[in-house]
């Protein structure tokens, strides 16, 4: 995991604000509150985590070629 990126800027999709987080290393985040909004998002169908369907940057599992 050397050259993966730990920052990721969830946007979400129902009220457009976004928020630049960290990224956890040693699990999947399956569950997001819209710091704007209080909307709880989810990952979308064939997603493993809110970062690989609303973040800017895949989580680091799937930015290092494996599987969360």
């Amino acid at each position: 995991m050397s050259n993966v990126k730990l920052s990721s800027t969830l946007c979400c999709p129902l009220c457009g604000h976004s928020k630049t987080e960290v990224m956890p290393t040693d699990h999947c985040q399956w569950f997001y509150e819209c710091k704007a909004c209080a909307a709880v998002l989810k990952p979308l169908p064939g997603d493993c985590c809110v970062y690989c369907s609303y973040g800017t940057v895949k989580c680091p599992p799937m930015q290092a070629g494996e599987c969360c």
